[in-house]
């Protein structure tokens, strides 16, 4: 390349480089569509209109939501990776954008290749409860008691593949044990099954676990979180009450369509971490069973990468499937 054209091409180099610097700082100057891929009412769904009436507010624009469900998230996950990457369309979305690869035969979706990590907002980690009538006050009684009787005890998850179904899953790969997956048509329908006593055990999420437990109508004996909740200091960790090692939650996070500019990405997670750092979230988040994140983007991609192995493994070995 002669020295003319060297100059022509860093020349244009370096307007696009302006263009696009000028682009992230005016970002964003129109609303933002949040694909979340689950009908309205859900955790998912909950979690991210917190965080787009936030980022709204922070950033001056509206983040408007809109839900896509269908196929357990994979109608809309596929809508938002081919959406343009110009940062007018985001995804929020939870745990089964990791597992849905391993569940489904195919899924029209990387989760991976497709996608640039935002943020991690929060963790919403599970509560392991059993109904009163199961004569067991712990984890190590959980598990001595699942082992006299294999295949009896029945755990309540809110469809195939869902993550109370996981977390029991991974609960009796870890612990050697055959608790029986009992899958219901939503967590609504597993809810009245275990109050109910049909399905004694449910890792039920922590958001949901508290008014039950004070009522007396379940028995909480452990949460699947890597540490105590705040607002449930009194109860141990499943790890420390007798399953060392195990970890089980919810995830919400924020992603965009692969290639989206980096400037915009990290304003977004700049806007992301404040938000979770801010006293009036940290109580919300507190209060409601959850755990603040908003970490960096590597450390959701890295987040993004353990879990899709992690899941990956419990799928293979207890056979789960959903088509």
């Amino acid at each position: 390349m002669n020295s003319a054209r060297l100059r022509m091409s860093l020349v244009a180099l370096a307007l696009l480089l302006s263009a696009l610097s000028a682009f992230a700082q005016t970002y964003p100057s129109r609303p933002v569509r949040v694909i979340v891929p689950f009908p309205a009412g859900g955790g998912v769904d909950a979690a991210g209109r917190i965080l787009a009436q936030r980022l709204g507010e922070s950033l001056g624009t509206p983040f408007l939501i809109e839900n896509r469900g269908g196929a357990n998230g994979n109608i809309g996950t596929e809508a938002a990776a081919k959406s343009p990457n110009d940062g007018g369309t985001l995804l929020f979305t939870g745990a089964g954008f990791v597992t849905n690869p391993s569940l489904y035969r195919s899924v029209p979706y990387d989760p991976v290749r497709d996608f640039e990590p935002v943020s991690l907002m929060a963790l919403g980690p599970n509560v392991l409860v059993v109904h009163p009538s199961l004569p067991v006050k712990s984890v190590r009684e959980l598990i001595a008691l699942a082992k006299t009787q294999p295949g009896r005890i029945g755990f309540a998850g809110s469809g195939s593949g869902s993550t109370p179904h996981l977390a029991g899953e991974l609960f009796n790969a870890m612990a050697g044990v055959q608790m029986v997956h009992i899958p219901y048509r939503g967590s609504g329908p597993a809810m009245i099954g275990l109050l109910a006593g049909d399905a004694p055990v449910m890792f039920l999420p922590a958001i949901n676990a508290g008014g039950h437990v004070a009522a007396g109508r379940l028995r909480a004996i452990a949460v699947t979180s890597r540490e105590r909740l705040q607002a449930m200091a009194d109860l141990p960790t499943v790890s420390e009450a007798g399953l060392p090692g195990y970890e089980s939650s919810q995830w919400y996070g924020l992603l965009a369509p692969a290639g989206t500019q980096s400037e915009v990405l990290d304003l977004l997670n700049s806007q992301v971490a404040n938000i979770m750092r801010s006293s009036d979230m940290k109580i919300r988040m507190t209060n409601d069973g959850l755990v603040p994140i908003g970490g960096s983007r590597e450390q959701f991609a890295a987040h993004i990468k353990g879990e899709i192995e992690k899941w990956a493994k419990v799928v293979s070995a207890s056979g789960a499937r959903v088509d």
